[in-house]
């Protein structure tokens, strides 16, 4: 971990849950790390770095979920779910990807997707009303790979991964964490560092990590 010691992290959704221990895992690293909280963060702020150093890891981990029938569904929560997992994170990535060609950084993009943007019907019949979730997630996943793909092409070495989480105890996850095995957040974070740790010419495109016995 010594070759991450003093390089610049930002992590969106920081404040609680998954990013939180994301946050405490990178400094535990030597990193310096921006933590950006998802309603009071400007994503435009990405690009001033006279502070903290040039960005060398973004880890997009802000998101929300909204569960109803589609028939009953609140379209406002629709669009704040969008604006968020997805729109939210375009920009974002956009911003960092541009820092990091200025300042000539092989740096990483971190993109925390789900399972339930990896299969049509990731969730059980007990755990019905996701389908807006799900499709931000399915967005997300599109999203990363494409990104990979386009700045691979470019010839960038900026590498990009989709990291899609079962179900992880979170304040998202209130109600089902009595009834199905999960993963903590510690452990995303964990996955997190093994991302970033990889030899020069390895990327880890796409990484799953489920609790033992998850059936969703």
């Amino acid at each position: 971990m010594s070759s991450l010691k003093d390089k610049v992290a930002i992590v969106t959704g920081a404040s609680s849950g998954i990013g939180a221990g994301i946050v405490k895992e990178l400094l535990q690293s030597g990193m310096k790390v921006v933590g950006l909280a998802r309603r009071k963060a400007k994503v435009e702020e990405l690009g001033k770095e006279k502070n903290v150093g040039p960005i060398y890891v973004l880890v997009n981990n802000a998101g929300v979920a909204y569960r109803s029938s589609i028939d009953e569904a609140d379209i406002e929560k629709f669009k704040q779910v969008l604006n968020t997992n997805v729109l939210a994170l375009t920009i974002c990535t956009k911003e960092a990807v541009k820092r990091m060609k200025a300042n000539k950084v092989d740096g990483f993009i971190i993109n925390i997707s789900s399972v339930a943007g990896q299969y049509p019907a990731p969730i059980p019949a007990p755990i019905p009303g996701l389908s807006i979730y799900t499709t931000s997630k399915y967005g997300v996943t599109a999203f990363t790979e494409s990104i990979r793909r386009e700045l691979a092409t470019s010839g960038s070495k900026i590498r990009v991964t989709n990291l899609s989480p079962g179900l992880v105890e979170s304040e998202m996850a209130a109600g089902l964490i009595d009834k199905y095995p999960y993963i903590k957040s510690e452990d995303i974070a964990k996955g997190v560092t093994y991302i970033i740790s990889q030899p020069a010419g390895v990327n880890v495109a796409e990484l799953t990590l489920r609790p033992a016995g998850e059936a969703l």
